[in-house]
C-alpha cells in the first residue's frame, strides 16, 4: 500500500496566533481480524533473535513515557523512532531468556509493526476523521483537506492550453479574470517543468526546485493544496511564522530535498535567498501569484532587483511565469505600468488570442448601478453628545469620536451609535489601557496619577456604553442611512423566500463590515446568515482577526451556512471564495484592479454585480466609468501587443531600478555568498537580537533606533540590549530617515560579521541558552540488580564484645493477649531501647493484638551474677523453644531475656525501678533447674500446666494438660493426635530416636509411668502475619498423649513460654524498626521508626506498580513505601518547584520545568540513593525463622551449625524501587512532623532537609522551610508603585478572597496572559507562577486526600486526585470565582474560547440543582488559561504572604474543599478512562501480565507532525492499534479498541484466543543464582522457601 500524502493533522502554523486546541486523530483498527499467524511469525522472528532489523533498537532508546496518571499508565512507553540506533544485544538466535531480553525482542515487534501501519495510512482513513471533526478543531491544512474542492480540469481549456504552450517557451504574465483558471495554467507549466527536472536529475544535473510565490500567508495553504491535487510530487508550503527552525541552512535542505515544489511567501523566499541557503540558480521556475504586486520594494521586486538580475549565467535564472487579473492596480497610465511590470519581472504580458474562448467559459455577471437619496452631512447623536461631555478629553477616544460622528452618515445614527458597544466595549477598553499603559512604561512623560486617572477614565466608559439600551434598528431613516436602506432592500429580494442565494458586500473599512453585520443580524430574516471576512489588524475598535479564522468563515459560507458576507478587500483577491449570486460595492473601488477582481466573485449564472452610487454624486459616477473604462483599456493594450516582441533586460528602466539600489552599499559573503543590503539589514539585526542569550527576561531584544537631524541629512545610532557583545553603531548621514535607520543597521551587521558573532550565513553565532539537561535521560532502566541488605541493625553494636556495667529493660506485651495465658516479656539491652510504635501479630483465629513497647530510662546495675543468670536464662530458651543450643558468652550476647512480674506490669511508669518489673523467682528457678526429669517420686499434679520439649526433635515441644489414669505407655495412640513416625503405642509415639537408638533403649523405659494429656505445639513462626495456608494445623489445637520419660519438662513456665513463641516475630519488627533507624541516621534525618520502616518495606516483587496484582508477595511486612512515596513525590515537586522559583528569577517557565526535572528525576535519585547505600536498608524479605537469632554466638547445636562466619544476604532490587525510597523518606519526613490541623514552617524542616538531601544538587540546598523565603529576592516589578488599575484589582480580588496584598503588581502578573507584551506594564506574564501554584495545588490536594484517607492505596489517591488537577476543574473554579473577568490578554481567539466556555460552564451549573460535580458534566475543555490563573494566584498569594503556606490551605477550604467533601462522586473520573479500564481488564479480570500498549513516533506521513503508532500488543502479538498526531488520543483510541473486543470475553476465552498461559508460566528472573554466603539463604532471598 503507498505511503499517505494527505493533509496533516497538525496545526499549520501561519503568521497569526491561536489557541492550543484538541489534536486531531486517525481512526483506531482492530488488528484481531488479521490471520494470527502472520503477527505470530513476526512475533517469532524478532523474539527468536533472527532476520535482525538493519537499525535494531538500543535498550536506553526505550524510554518510559510520563504517564499522564501518574500511577497506572507503567506498562505505557513512548519511543522516538528517529533517535533508534543500532545494538548488538540479539547477535545469537535464541529464544529470550530473561525479562530484558523479552522487552528488547518486544521491541522490535513493535518497531516492525508501526513502521508497517505507517506506511499503510492512506489518505482516505485521513479523510474520515477530518470528516466527522468539527472545523473549529482543526488547523488550515486540515480544514481545507477536509473541504477540498480543488479538483483536476480534466481537459485544459483551449485559452489554458495556449498560454501554457507560450509559458514553456518564455517567460510570461498571464493576464486573464478571476475565476478563468490561470493557476491551472501554472499546474501545467509545473508538471512540464518537473518532468524536464527529472530528466536533468537523471542525467545527473544538480538538483532543482520550483517556487510557487503568493503575497500573503492565507493563499500558501490554499495553493498548496491546490497543487497537491495537480501534481504527482510533493509539495510543500511554507510561511514565515513555522518556527524558528526556518531560519536555519539544515531546515531548507531537507525541504529541497524532499520537495520538487515550494509554496511560500515571497518575504520567506527573499529570506532564504540572503542568507544563501539556496541560490537563484538551483530554481527552475518562479511562479508569480498576483504579480501586479511587483513594484517598489514589494519582496516580488526585490527577488528579481536583488537576486534574479544578479545571477550573470541567463540560462541559469529560472523561467518565470506570472499571474494576474490586470498587470496594474493603481489609477495610473496603463501602458507606462504594464511596460514597468514586464520589465521589472522580465516577462512578456500575455492573454488568450480569441477572448471568446475566454467569454465561452467565463460568466461574467450583470452590473447594475443602484443609486441611493443623498447621505445626510455627518452629525453627532444624542449619546455621541453624552459620551462627548464625559470622556471628551481623553486623547484615545478622539478616533473613535471623529468615526462615530462620519457613521451618521454613511451608515445611520442607530449604527453611530451602536459602533461604541464594540469600541469602547470591556475588551476594547482594556487594550487602550494597555495602550496608555505601554506608552506611560516606555516613556515616562507623565505623573503616575494622570495614567491612573486616564485608566480610571476608560473603565468607566467602558461600564457606561455598557449600562446604555442601543434597541434594536429599524428599516427606517430613523436609525439608518439611505445608502442601508437600498441594500436592505436587495437583501430583502434576494432571501425573502429561502438561504439558497451566496451575496458579498464589500465594503472599505472593517468597523462598517462589522456594523453592517450587526445590523443586518437584525433586519435579514430568518434566510439570511451573514457574517464578516475581514483582515487583520491591532487598532483601535478593530476586531482582531487571524487568517485560520478568514478560512473558517470561507468554509462556513462555502457549505452555506454562511450567504452573506460583508467583506473588505481581503475577499477580493486570493481566498478561495465560491460563486455568488450577488456582488455589492457597498463603498466602491479606488483602483480598477478593485472592481476586476470583486466582479469576479459574481461567476454564478443570473448573478448580479452591484455599484452603489449616491444620486448626484459626480465622483461616484466617474469612479465607476473610469474603472470600467481602464479595464477595456487595458483589455486592448493586453491584446495588442505582439508575441514576437523582446524585453531588454538592458532597458532603461532597468538600469534605473539597478541604479536606486547600487547607490546604497552591500556586502555578499565569499564563502556562502549570503548577501547583505541596506534593506535587508534591518531583519538580520533584528534576528540577531531576538536570539541573543539572557536570563533577564525584562530586557527588550530588539534593537532601538535613534535618528538625529544634523547638517541637513539624517544620523542614526542603533542601540542593541545589554547583552548584545556590540552595543551600539552610528549609520552615515542620509536625505531619509528610513534610509538613515538602514545605514545605522548595515554597520552594526558589518560589525557583528567582522567580529565573527554573525556567521557566513548571516545567522546569529550567539545562540539563546537552553537548559543544559533539556535532553538528558532522565528515566531508569528497568534493570534489577544484585544488593547487599542489612540483616542487623547498628544498634547490637553498642558496647558489643564487653562486659556492660549498666542494663536497660524494655518491658513487652500484647494488647489482646495470646491463644493461652502469658506473662509481659523483659528485653534487656545494653543501651535504652527506643520507643517502638504499635504493630500487631496475629492470632491462629485471626485476632490482631498488638504489641506494645515500654523503655524504661532508668538503669540497673550489670553485676556479674545479673549477667551470668540473664545468658543462662536467654540461653536455656533458645534451647528449649527453639531448639538451638549456643555456647555461653555473656560479652557477644546483643540482648537478653527475661520474664516480668504481671501483677506489676499494668503499673508501668517512668522514670521506675527495672529490678521491680523482673520475675526474680521464675528466673532463679530456671537457672538452677534448667529442666525436670520424670522419675517414680514426681506427683502426677507436677505435670500440669508444663512446658515439654523432646530432646531430639527439635519440632516436637507441647504444653501439658494433665496426667490421664485411663491411659497407660503400651496404649494405642488415641485417634485424633498429629501423625507422627512411630504410631505403634502411646509410648513408642513419645520416643523421637532413630532405629538404632530405640533399640538401645527400648528396655531403659519404664512401663508404669503416667500418661499425659498434652497440645502439641504448632509450626508457626511469622505472627506477624496471619496464618499461612501451610500452617492451617494451628487453628485446631492438636490434642496428644506422651509419656514423659523420653521427654524433657522444662523449668521454663508455659506463661513465659507462650510470650517466647511470639519473641522471633517481634524482635524480627524490631530490628527492622532499628535498620531503618540507621538509614535515617544515614541521612541525618529526624523520622519515627514506624515511618521510616514504612519507607524502606517493599512487600512485593512489583510493589512500585500500583494497582497491579502483587507479585511474591510478602505477608506480614506491614505497610509497604507505596504512599509515603506518593506523598514525598508530591513534596518534592512543590519543594524543588519553590527553590527553583526563588533561585532562578529570570528564567523561563520551561527552563524551571528542565531544573525541577533534573532534580526529582528517577535518575537522580536514584545516583542519590546509592551514594547512601539505601539499598542495603530496604526491607523485601518477610520474618524468617533463619535470621532472627542474634549474631556473634557460637552454636554448639541446632539446624545451621556448619555455617561459620557472618551471614550475608542479597536481594534484587530494581533502579526504580531504590529510587522511590528516597520519595518514601521525604514523605515520612512529612509525616513524623507535619501537623495537619495547624501549619508551621517548622513542622516541614525535616521533609525541607530530606529533600536536600536526595537530590543532592545545587538548586536546591535549603535546610529548613523558612530557608526558601530567605533566598528570595523581590523582583523589581513585584516591588514597583502600583498604578490605580492594579490597586483596584486588588480590592476587587480581595472580595472574592479575602487576603489583602502587600503587592498589588505580583497579583496582576498572576491575571496577565503571555499574549500580553511585559513593555505594557513592565510585568512578566503568569507563567512563573503557574508553575510555582501548580505545586503548591498539588500538595494541598495530596494533604486531604492523604489525610481523609488513610487506607486507600497509591492507586486510588492518584485517580481521586485527578479530579482536583484536572483542567475541567480548575477551569470551572477560575469561572466560579469571576477571576476570568481580570485576565489582561491580547488574543481575540482566547477571548471567544474563554466566552464560549463560560456560557456553557454557566448554563452547567444553573441547571445542577446545587450538584458540586456540574464541572463534570461539560464535555468541552475549558480553555486552559482559566486553570492557568487559579494556580497562578495560588503562587502570587503564597509569596506575597511571605511562604505562608496556610493562605494556600484556607483557599482549599474556602473555595475547593466544598466539590470534593464526597470523593465517591469521581469515582469514575479516571476508571472510565480507557487505559484504567484496560488495565484492570486485563491484569485483574483475565489475569494476564504480559501485555503493553506502546506509542511509537513515526516520521511523518500526515503531511506536517510525526505520526504516533499506539499498539495494544498481548503475547507478542499487536492486536490493536491506532495512528494519529497525539499520542495520549491515540493511546486511548487504541484502548477503546482493544475494550470493545475484550470486555465482557470469559477468561478462558481470552487464553485461546490470545495464547495467554499467565496463569500457569512464571517469568524467569534476570540473572538466575543469586549470590550469597550459603545456598539456602539465597533460597529464602528469592522467596522460594
Amino acid at each position: 500500500m503507498e505511503a499517505h500524502q494527505g493533509p496533516a493533522l497538525a496545526e499549520a502554523r501561519g503568521e497569526y496566533e491561536y489557541p492550543s486546541l484538541k489534536e486531531g486523530e486517525v481512526e483506531a483498527h482492530s488488528y484481531s481480524d488479521l490471520n494470527p499467524d502472520i503477527t505470530r511469525q513476526v512475533a517469532f522472528i524478532a523474539l527468536s533473535g533472527r532476520n535482525k532489523p538493519t537499525k535494531p533498537l538500543r535498550e536506553d532508546d526505550w524510554e518510559n513515557e510520563e504517564p499522564e496518571y501518574d500511577s497506572y499508565d507503567s506498562d505505557i512507553q513512548y519511543f522516538d523512532y528517529d533517535n533508534i540506533e543500532s545494538d548488538s544485544d540479539l547477535e545469537h538466535a535464541h529464544a529470550p531468556a530473561t525479562s530484558s531480553e523479552k522487552r528488547k525482542a518486544q521491541n522490535e515487534i513493535l518497531r516492525a509493526f508501526a513502521a508497517q501501519k505507517a506506511e499503510e495510512v492512506t489518505e482516505i482513513e485521513i479523510k474520515e476523521v477530518l470528516r466527522e471533526t468539527n472545523e473549529e478543531q482543526l488547523s488550515i491544512r486540515d480544514m481545507l483537506a477536509k473541504n477540498e474542492n480543488s479538483s483536476q480540469i480534466i481537459n485544459s481549456r483551449d485559452y489554458q492550453t495556449e498560454l501554457f504552450q507560450r509559458a514553456k517557451e518564455e517567460n510570461i504574465i498571464a493576464v486573464l479574470d478571476t475565476g478563468s483558471g490561470k493557476t491551472h495554467i501554472a499546474t501545467l507549466l509545473l508538471r512540464h517543468i518537473l518532468d524536464v527536472e527529472l530528466e536533468a536529475r537523471a542525467k545527473g544535473a544538480q538538483r532543482k526546485i520550483a517556487c510557487f510565490l503568493v503575497n500573503s500567508v492565507n493563499l500558501v495553504f490554499q495553493q498548496a493544496n491546490v497543487l497537491r491535487c495537480g501534481l504527482d510530487q510533493k509539495v510543500e508550503g511554507i510561511c514565515g511564522a513555522m518556527g524558528a527552525s526556518l531560519w536555519a541552512k539544515p531546515t531548507w535542505d531537507k525541504h529541497f530535498d524532499n520537495n520538487m515544489v515550494i509554496v511560500c511567501t515571497a518575504e520567506v523566499l527573499v529570506q532564504c535567498l540572503m542568507h544563501s541557503f539556496i541560490n537563484i540558480s538551483r530554481i527552475n521556475l518562479l511562479i508569480f501569484d498576483e504579480a501586479h504586486h511587483t513594484k517598489s520594494n514589494h519582496p516580488y521586486a526585490r527577488l528579481i532587483k536583488d537576486y534574479y538580475l544578479h545571477e550573470p549565467v541567463l540560462a541559469n535564472r529560472p523561467r518565470i511565469f506570472g499571474m494576474t487579473a490586470s498587470p496594474v492596480d493603481a489609477n495610473v497610465d496603463v501602458r507606462q505600468a504594464a511596460k514597468e511590470l514586464e520589465t521589472l519581472l522580465h516577462c512578456k504580458i500575455a492573454t488568450t488570442s480569441d477572448l471568446s474562448l475566454l467569454a465561452n467559459h467565463i460568466t461574467r455577471p450583470n452590473e447594475e448601478v443602484a443609486g441611493y437619496p443623498p447621505l445626510q452631512q455627518p452629525f453627532e447623536t444624542p449619546f455621541h453628545q453624552k459620551l462627548r461631555a464625559r470622556y471628551g478629553d481623553v486623547q484615545v477616544f478622539q478616533k473613535l469620536f471623529h468615526d462615530s460622528k462620519l457613521f451618521s452618515s454613511e451608515l445611520g445614527p442607530w449604527a453611530s451609535d451602536i459602533y461604541w458597544s464594540f469600541a469602547i466595549s470591556e475588551h476594547e477598553s482594556r487594550r487602550m489601557a494597555l495602550r496608555e499603559e505601554r506608552a506611560f512604561n516606555k516613556q515616562k512623560l507623565q505623573t503616575l496619577d494622570k495614567l491612573d486617572k486616564e485608566l480610571a477614565l476608560l473603565r468607566e466608559a467602558a461600564e457606561y456604553v455598557k449600562d446604555h439600551d442601543f434597541g434594536r434598528p429599524t428599516a427606517t431613516s430613523t436609525h439608518l442611512s439611505s445608502k442601508v436602506l437600498v441594500l436592505n432592500r436587495y437583501l430583502q429580494g434576494y432571501y425573502e423566500r429561502t438561504a439558497d442565494s451566496r451575496c458579498i458586500v464589500f465594503v472599505e473599512r472593517r468597523q462598517t463590515a462589522r456594523l453592517l453585520n450587526i445590523i443586518f443580524k437584525h433586519l435579514g430574516g430568518p434566510n439570511l446568515h451573514s457574517d464578516i471576512l475581514v483582515g487583520n489588524s491591532t487598532g483601535i475598535g478593530d476586531q482582531k482577526v487571524s487568517v485560520r479564522s478568514q478560512f473558517l468563515t470561507v468554509l462556513k459560507f462555502r457549505k452555506g451556512e454562511l450567504n452573506c458576507l460583508f467583506a473588505t478587500s481581503v475577499a477580493e483577491e486570493g481566498l478561495d471564495i465560491p460563486q455568488c449570486n450577488l456582488v455589492v460595492r457597498f463603498d466602491l473601488y479606488r483602483t480598477m484592479i478593485g472592481y476586476v477582481q470583486s466582479r469576479g466573485r459574481a461567476r454564478h449564472r443570473n448573478s448580479k454585480y452591484l455599484h452603489m452610487v449616491e444620486n448626484g454624486n459626480p465622483e461616484h459616477r466617474t469612479m465607476v466609468s473610469n474603472a470600467r473604462t481602464s479595464e477595456q483599456i487595458m483589455r486592448n493594450f493586453c491584446n495588442g501587443l505582439s508575441s514576437d516582441r523582446i524585453i531588454d533586460e538592458k532597458d532603461d528602466l532597468v538600469a534605473e531600478y539597478l541604479a536606486d539600489d547600487q547607490a546604497f552599499p552591500s556586502y555578499t559573503d565569499p564563502t556562502s555568498g549570503a548577501k547583505l543590503t541596506y534593506r535587508s539589514s534591518l531583519g538580520v539585526l533584528a534576528h540577531f537580537c531576538a536570539v541573543l542569550p539572557t536570563k533577564d527576561q525584562e530586557v527588550s531584544l530588539q534593537p532601538t533606533y535613534v535618528v538625529n537631524h544634523q547638517g541637513g541629512k539624517f544620523v542614526c545610532e542603533v542601540i542593541l540590549p545589554e547583552c548584545s557583545p556590540v552595543i551600539s553603531m552610528m549609520g552615515r548621514p542620509c536625505q531619509r530617515k528610513a534610509i538613515a535607520r538602514c545605514s545605522a543597521a548595515f554597520e552594526a551587521c558589518m560589525e557583528l560579521h567582522r567580529r565573527e558573532y554573525l556567521d557566513e550565513n548571516l545567522l546569529s553565532t550567539m545562540k539563546k541558552l537552553l537548559p543544559a539537561m533539556r535532553n538528558a535521560t532522565l528515566a531508569v532502566s528497568n534493570k534489577k540488580d544484585l544488593y547487599t541488605m542489612r540483616i542487623k541493625p547498628e544498634f547490637w553494636q553498642f558496647g558489643y564484645d564487653t562486659f556492660p556495667e549498666q542494663l536497660y529493660l524494655t518491658v513487652i506485651d500484647v494488647s489482646a493477649g495470646l491463644e493461652r495465658d502469658h506473662q509481659p516479656l523483659g528485653l534487656v539491652t545494653r543501651v535504652p531501647f527506643p520507643q517502638m510504635p504499635e504493630f500487631p501479630i496475629y492470632l491462629a483465629d485471626g485476632r490482631p493484638s498488638q504489641v506494645i513497647t515500654r523503655p524504661l530510662s532508668t538503669a540497673m546495675e550489670a553485676t556479674e551474677e545479673t549477667l551470668d543468670l540473664f545468658t543462662t536464662l536467654t540461653l536455656q530458651v533458645y534451647d528449649d523453644v527453639f531448639a538451638k543450643l549456643f555456647e555461653s558468652d555473656t560479652p557477644k550476647m546483643s540482648y537478653w531475656l527475661v520474664p516480668l512480674r504481671t501483677d506489676c506490669v499494668v503499673l508501668v511508669s517512668d522514670p521506675a525501678n527495672p529490678e521491680d518489673f523482673i520475675d526474680w523467682e521464675q528466673v532463679y528457678e530456671i537457672c538452677a533447674k534448667q529442666e525436670y526429669r520424670w522419675n517414680r517420686e514426681m506427683p502426677n499434679e507436677f505435670l500440669a500446666d508444663k512446658y515439654i520439649v523432646d530432646p531430639n526433635d527439635g519440632g516436637r515441644r507441647f504444653y501439658s494438660v494433665g496426667v490421664v489414669p485411663d491411659l497407660n505407655p503400651q496404649s494405642p495412640v488415641p485417634g485424633g493426635a498429629p501423625k507422627y513416625r512411630h504410631m505403634a503405642s502411646i509410648l513408642d509415639y513419645s520416643v523421637s530416636l532413630w532405629q538404632k537408638s530405640r533399640v538401645k533403649w527400648e528396655h531403659a523405659w519404664d512401663e508404669s509411668q503416667p500418661v499425659v494429656e498434652v497440645t502439641k505445639i504448632p509450626f508457626r513462626r511469622n505472627l506477624l502475619a496471619h496464618v499461612e495456608r501451610d500452617e492451617e494445623e494451628v487453628k485446631f489445637n492438636p490434642r496428644a498423649f506422651v509419656c514423659p520419660q523420653p521427654l524433657r519438662i522444662s523449668a521454663l513456665t508455659t506463661r513465659f513460654v507462650a510470650m517466647c513463641y511470639a519473641f522471633p516475630a517481634v524482635i524480627h519488627r524490631y530490628e527492622a524498626y532499628l535498620v531503618a533507624l540507621d538509614a535515617c541516621k544515614r541521612l541525618n534525618l529526624s523520622i519515627g521508626p514506624g515511618l521510616a520502616l514504612e519507607a524502606l518495606t517493599k512487600d512485593s516483587e512489583n510493589s512500585e506498580e500500583h494497582g497491579e496484582q502483587q507479585i511474591k508477595f510478602k505477608s506480614g511486612m506491614g505497610p509497604n513505601y507505596e504512599r509515603l512515596e506518593f506523598m514525598g513525590d508530591c513534596f518534592l515537586k512543590m519543594a524543588t518547584s519553590i527553590s527553583t522559583f526563588v533561585q532562578q528569577p529570570n528564567e523561563s517557565e520551561f527552563e524551571f520545568h528542565v531544573r525541577r526535572m533534573v532534580m526529582l528525576c528517577n535518575s537522580n535519585l536514584l545516583d542519590a540513593a546509592k551514594k547512601y547505600e539505601l539499598y542495603e536498608y530496604v526491607r523485601s524479605m518477610a520474618f524468617s525463622r533463619r535470621t532472627w537469632y542474634p549474631e556473634g554466638l557460637k552454636m554448639i547445636k541446632g539446624k545451621g551449625l556448619k555455617k561459620t562466619g557472618v551471614q550475608i544476604l542479597k536481594h534484587r532490587l530494581g533502579d526504580k524501587t531504590v529510587a522511590d525510597v528516597c520519595e518514601a523518606f521525604i514523605g515520612a519526613a512529612f509525616m513524623t512532623h507535619n501537623d495537619n490541623s495547624k501549619w508551621n514552617p517548622q513542622s516541614w524542616d525535616q521533609a525541607v532537609k530530606a529533600v536536600t538531601t536526595v537530590v543532592d544538587n545545587e538548586d536546591h540546598t535549603m535546610q529548613k522551610f523558612s530557608d526558601y523565603y530567605d533566598a528570595y529576592e523581590k523582583p523589581r516589578y513585584q516591588i514597583a508603585e502600583a498604578t490605580a488599575s492594579q490597586l483596584e484589582l486588588a480590592r476587587q480580588i480581595e472580595l472574592k478572597h479575602p487576603y489583602h496584598f502587600k503587592y498589588p503588581r505580583l497579583l496582576r502578573s498572576a491575571f496577565i496572559h503571555p499574549s500580553q507584551p511585559f513593555d505594557v506594564e513592565k510585568i512578566p506574564h503568569y507563567q512563573r507562577l503557574e508553575f510555582l501554584g501548580d505545586s503548591l495545588l498539588d500538595q494541598v490536594f495530596i494533604m486531604h486526600l492523604f489525610y481523609h484517607y488513610p487506607d486507600k492505596d497509591p492507586q486510588w489517591l492518584t485517580e481521586h486526585k485527578m479530579p482536583m488537577v484536572s483542567n475541567k476543574f480548575l477551569g470551572a473554579l477560575c469561572v466560579a470565582l469571576k477571576f476570568h473577568t481580570h485576565m489582561r490578554q491580547d488574543n481575540a481567539m482566547v477571548t471567544a474560547a474563554i466566552r464560549e466556555y463560560v456560557a456553557e460552564i454557566e448554563e452547567a451549573e444553573r441547571e445542577a440543582d446545587g450538584a458540586v460535580d456540574y464541572w463534570h458534566t461539560i464535555a468541552k475543555e475549558p480553555p486552559k488559561c482559566l486553570a492557568d490563573m487559579v494556580e497562578a494566584f495560588v503562587a502570587a498569594i503564597f509569596v506575597d504572604s511571605e511562604f505562608d503556606f496556610t493562605v494556600v490551605q484556607t483557599f482549599f477550604d474556602l473555595h475547593i474543599k466544598r466539590f470534593f467533601v464526597d470523593m465517591h462522586l469521581y469515582d469514575d473520573f479516571a476508571g472510565n478512562h480507557p487505559v484504567t479500564r484496560l488495565q484492570k481488564t486485563m491484569n485483574i479480570g483475565f489475569g494476564c501480565r504480559d501485555w503493553r500498549i506502546a506509542a511509537i513516533l513515526q516520521p511523518s506521513v500526515l503531511r506536517g507532525e510525526p505520526t504516533i503508532i499506539a499498539m495494544v500488543m498481548i503475547h507478542n502479538a499487536v492486536y490493536f492499534h491506532s495512528t494519529g498526531t497525539s499520542k495520549r488520543h491515540s493511546r486511548e483510541r487504541a484502548g477503546k479498541k482493544a475494550l470493545e473486543t475484550l470486555e465482557g470475553l470469559p477468561p478462558y476465552e481470552f487464553r485461546r484466543l490470545y495464547k495467554c498461559d499467565c496463569e500457569h508460566t512464571d517469568e524467569i528472573p534476570d540473572g538466575e543464582g543469586l549470590e550469597a554466603s550459603e545456598g539456602k539463604l539465597t533460597e529464602i532471598v528469592n522467596g522460594i522457601e
